[in-house]
């Protein structure tokens, strides 16, 4: 296979990529955009799209983000290529700020108090017997109401960010070829009206 790395990338070396990208933070965010930019659909819908993505990044739901992204882009018409980009937006960096955030604002919400003791989570039953239940009510529950404010917040705000710069972008690429357009007809244009002379003056 052309283009095939000499040593296969191991177990560790993917997760060490997934979690530190090769390349900066800043370098895939401008990654990140450029693709975005140059996805071929209307505005709403890759704004759609990448609002879906943030969203679902705001939700304790690790290992189904795709899954509601690619829902919920689906019920606002949006790009899918675009929900899974927006799902970038749940990264290493912003994950301990998600969780921490989201509990805290969910626990506020349900009204348990700042002080109060939380329930002990069974760890053997939880590992042994993968009892999800274990982490529904002092973890999970909370995260997941915690995550609707700030969730649609940063939807709209991203919606409203994307679509203005999807609509510029799309808007100057148009402009652009029309002006290409216009100077390969005014080239070729010339070149008839030169070789029409040329027959002139040989006539």
């Amino acid at each position: 296979m052309l283009f095939r790395r000499r040593r296969p990338e191991g177990f560790f070396d993917r997760m060490r990529i997934a979690l530190w990208p090769r390349r900066s933070f800043g370098r895939s965010f401008q990654y990140f955009v450029k693709r975005v930019l140059r996805l071929t659909a209307t505005p709403h819908a890759i704004a759609a799209g990448v609002a879906a993505g943030v969203f679902a990044s705001w939700t304790p739901l690790l290992g189904f983000h795709f899954v509601l992204a690619f829902a919920l882009a689906y019920i606002l018409a949006g790009n899918m290529v675009a929900a899974a980009l927006g799902t970038a937006f749940g990264n290493p960096i912003s994950f301990p700020f998600i969780w921490a955030s989201t509990l805290k604002l969910g626990n506020l919400l349900v009204g348990v108090p700042a002080d109060a003791t939380h329930r002990h989570v069974d760890l053997q039953a939880l590992l042994r017997h993968l009892d999800v239940g274990q982490l529904w009510e002092p973890v999970l529950k909370p995260m997941l109401i915690g995550s609707l404010p700030p969730g649609l917040f940063s939807a709209i705000a991203f919606y409203a960010l994307t679509y203005w710069g999807v609509t510029a972008f799309q808007t100057r690429r148009k402009s652009k070829l029309a002006a290409r357009a216009r100077a390969r007809i005014q080239e070729l244009t010339a070149a008839r009206a030169k070789r029409q002379a040329e027959k002139a003056e040989r006539a």
